[in-house]
């Protein structure tokens, strides 16, 4: 068995928006209050049918926006949670800078929730209107004061990168601003245009890659120098601000996955729920169940510990498939090293700076 325990970790999905994004291809719809009880009746039945872990260390509500749900919704969804929160050390919920005011960031204080993630994505006024957004980032600040007034100071920004149009000075000028709004965490990701989005369908494509590689550069040079590390291929922290929930999915730890569109890992068990409102309404409690072998599970661990920069954890790899990684892996990292892409060093395998910027391709010499 992988971990004899129950997951300590929990990822709640909500699936509406008061507007889809143009580049989203996350499992959601447009809100509308009715369904959303309809939804918030399902979800109580899943929740009690799970069994959930009493002793949770960490939660998060994504979606969707969470923050668009009706105050009563809110609270009412806040309420379901609240007997998991007694040992939660990092309770996160994802908003939008247009759907929160002061008696919506006072309940999710009540609750418990201590983090917040903003969607700030660029602070260009031309790509925002791109993208389908209909904030700016004055409203990202003031978001951000409003979470801070009611308690909550641990507050990460999402940033997008090689946006169709943008070039380095926008993505400059937005990191800047970002900066502005001091945040405690930034998530940086490059544009993934999918076929099922708007920018999809219209055709859209992102900047070449030797653009996008020279923005990933200047990020991982520029965030360091005002106090970000780097602990992560995509994100960065000031100092014990880093996401305990997103390093339990690297360090490849079960993880219970609540609603539609949630996925979760329990053992060698990975499960995925509908992506369909009404057949999750119909039955919450249906997923589809894929089984990993031994090999499978060990790839997927190593192919999520090396995304953090400190690295594969190998005891904890041992300790997990009762081999070592030396055994089963040990010809392929040493010619890896030897091409000087990955590093072994204390406790841990870690890709160099070069095997970072080429990952995928050394998870394909490791496969």
């Amino acid at each position: 068995m992988i971990q004899n325990n129950k997951p300590e970790y929990l990822y709640l999905h909500v699936p509406f928006c008061k507007s889809i994004c143009n580049y989203c291809d996350f499992c959601h719809t447009v809100y509308q209050e009715d369904i959303a009880e309809q939804w918030l009746d399902a979800l109580s039945k899943e929740i009690q049918a799970k069994q959930i872990n009493l002793n949770l260390k960490t939660i998060y509500i994504g979606g969707g926006t969470p923050t668009c749900l009706s105050y009563g919704q809110l609270e009412r969804l806040l309420i379901m949670l609240d007997p998991y929160r007694t040992q939660v050390q990092e309770y996160t919920v994802e908003i939008n800078p247009e759907t929160l005011d002061d008696v919506k960031a006072n309940l999710l204080y009540m609750h418990g929730v201590n983090r917040a993630s903003i969607g700030f994505q660029t602070s260009s006024p031309m790509l925002l209107k791109e993208l389908g957004r209909h904030h700016n980032s004055k409203q990202v600040l003031e978001t951000m004061e409003c979470l801070r007034q009611q308690g909550i100071a641990n507050i990460s920004l999402d940033l997008m990168y090689s946006l169709p149009r943008q070039t380095m000075e926008d993505l400059q000028k937005s990191v800047q601003d970002a900066l502005a709004c001091q945040p405690t965490h930034l998530s940086l990701y490059s544009l993934t245009i999918e076929e099922n989005t708007v920018f999809g369908k219209k055709g859209y494509q992102n900047l070449n890659e030797d653009m996008e590689a020279d923005m990933y550069e200047w990020i991982c040079q520029a965030l360091p120098r005002v106090g970000f590390h780097q602990y992560e291929i995509s994100n960065f922290a000031l100092e014990d601000k880093e996401s305990l929930h997103n390093k339990a999915y690297w360090n490849y730890r079960d993880f219970y996955g609540i609603s539609l569109g949630a996925s979760g890992k329990e053992g060698r068990i990975r499960y995925d729920h509908t992506r369909n409102l009404a057949a999750y309404i119909k039955d919450p409690t249906m997923v589809k169940k894929i089984f990993l072998t031994k090999e499978d599970a060990m790839f997927e661990m190593i192919m999520m510990g090396l995304r953090l920069k400190r690295g594969l954890n190998l005891s904890l790899f041992s300790k997990t498939f009762g081999t070592t990684f030396n055994m089963v892996y040990g010809p392929k990292v040493d010619a890896l090293v030897a091409k000087g892409l990955l590093v072994k060093e204390d406790a841990y395998c870690r890709a160099s700076d070069r095997g970072f910027e080429i990952l995928n391709s050394v998870l394909v010499d490791l496969m």
